[in-house]
């Protein structure tokens, strides 16, 4: 195939209170059905597992009006992932917060994995989607493609340009929602770090140890994230100042 032959084509929606923007390239003919899909995945994930709309399955669980076992099965899904995530995080993964049941630090990477599995049944195409600063890419015919990593202290600058050939990349961090994450055996928001991005063979993986490995902090996170992760690194990582 000739450069000529091979298209680049992206799209963009606001969704999960984020924009997630996708890029197909390779020979595009006939794939407008397969991104309305991922698309439509994307949003129904959202229905299912947002925590601000009062109508979606996650918060009817979390007013205990709806048990997980009759939920939908991608909410019973992501309630056993949840609890695999807490057991292979040494607990520093946990959805099962003394607020209620909240999965937002699974439900974003998991939902874009599975959407773009329908990506990778294109032939010859590859694909990146970004959901919010979860990546999942394939570039299995051209380049891979090159991600920047944000430095929070200045948005304007790239700690890392991180290559993706087949995988994802999660980053967890305060700068832009402020300190969020907790760390579940305290109760108390992680502080150690500002930022911290993981990559990996899988999305899913790579976010669950971004936000657990950010919650735990300590000077080796690196070798924290390697031991219980085979596969996956730590590729940039920056920590707070102490004052």
């Amino acid at each position: 195939m000739t450069a000529a032959d091979r298209r680049h084509r992206s799209w963009s929606e606001p969704i999960m209170g984020t924009q997630i923007s996708l890029h197909l390239r390779g020979p595009l003919a006939g794939v407008d059905p397969v991104v309305a899909a991922v698309f439509a995945d994307l949003r129904k994930a959202d229905a299912l597992f947002s925590t601000y709309r009062p109508d979606s399955e996650v918060s009817a669980i979390r007013r205990r009006a709806l048990s997980p076992a009759r939920a939908h099965p991608w909410v019973a899904e992501v309630v056993a992932l949840c609890d695999e995530a807490r057991e292979r995080t040494e607990g520093y993964f946990d959805a099962w917060l003394p607020g209620g049941f909240d999965p937002s630090g699974i439900v974003k990477g998991w939902a874009a994995e599975c959407a773009a599995a329908r990506l990778a049944r294109l032939p010859g195409v590859d694909y990146y989607l970004n959901a919010g600063g979860d990546i999942t890419g394939r570039a299995a015919e051209g380049p891979p493609w090159r991600v920047g990593v944000q430095d929070p202290a200045c948005p304007h600058a790239f700690l890392a340009v991180v290559p993706l050939r087949d995988g994802g990349i999660a980053t967890s961090g305060s700068a832009e929602r402020g300190p969020h994450i907790l760390d579940p055996h305290t109760g108390d928001p992680a502080g150690e770090l500002l930022a911290l991005t993981v990559t990996g063979p899988t999305l899913l993986w790579a976010d669950v140890f971004a936000t657990a490995a950010f919650a735990r902090g300590g000077t080796d996170v690196e070798r924290w994230v390697a031991a219980r992760a085979p596969g996956y690194r730590v590729a940039a990582v920056v920590r707070a100042a102490r004052t």
